[in-house]
């Protein structure tokens, strides 16, 4: 059954799932802060991810508020995993670039890297840096040249760069001119959100 909303609303609805990419995808690897897990799902509003990925297992898991950033999750689906491997298996199978930020000496600068590809792009805690267990099976490293005395940015701030570079790489590419979800996809997911 679908809910009785105004045409505007309608359409506002259409042309933003329209424009999700599904094989664009972020993990939040026990980032503890809820503003930041706020701020980064607004900003996967913002550029067009379809769905996050949650992997708590030393952090408590973020209690999102209904204020400002927080409304973000209405937007965006978010997957809880707790078993590493099979996380990063799975996205693997999906046949995305699985890439962990960082500044080790292999690390490369975010526009060396194709986000016309699937990619999933793991944001660990500032201070902890990526979980072990998913280190050791992710071997290519994304960071954020930067030209000041501080080496690192807050994390949410980090996503949303990342997340630029990829819309600006996708939308010279043309992938947001057509819907990536099918039409029966799009028909579900417009119910879903004309109650929201």
């Amino acid at each position: 059954m679908l809910r009785d909303i105004s045409e505007h609303r309608r359409q506002r609805i259409l042309n933003v799932l329209k424009r999700r990419q599904k094989d664009l995808t972020l993990v939040m690897d026990n980032i503890w802060d809820p503003h930041n897990v706020s701020a980064v799902l607004r900003s996967c509003d913002a550029f067009g991810v379809a769905r996050v990925n949650l992997y708590y297992t030393t952090a408590q898991w973020p209690n999102l508020g209904r204020k400002t950033s927080a409304s973000a999750k209405k937007w965006v689906d978010r997957v809880r995993h707790d078993d590493g491997p099979a996380m990063i298996r799975e996205l693997c199978e999906q046949g995305c670039q699985v890439l962990k930020t960082g500044f080790s000496e292999t690390a490369r600068p975010v526009m060396d890297f194709d986000f016309t590809r699937p990619t999933a792009v793991i944001l660990s805690n500032e201070h902890s840096g990526t979980a072990p267990e998913l280190s050791e099976l992710v071997p290519d490293e994304v960071y954020i040249p930067m030209q000041g005395m501080v080496q690192s940015l807050n994390v949410s701030v980090a996503a949303a760069l990342i997340l630029y570079e990829a819309f600006r790489q996708r939308h010279a590419a043309g992938m947001f001119d057509y819907p990536d979800f099918s039409e029966e996809e799009l028909e579900e997911k417009f119910r879903e959100w004309s109650w929201r």
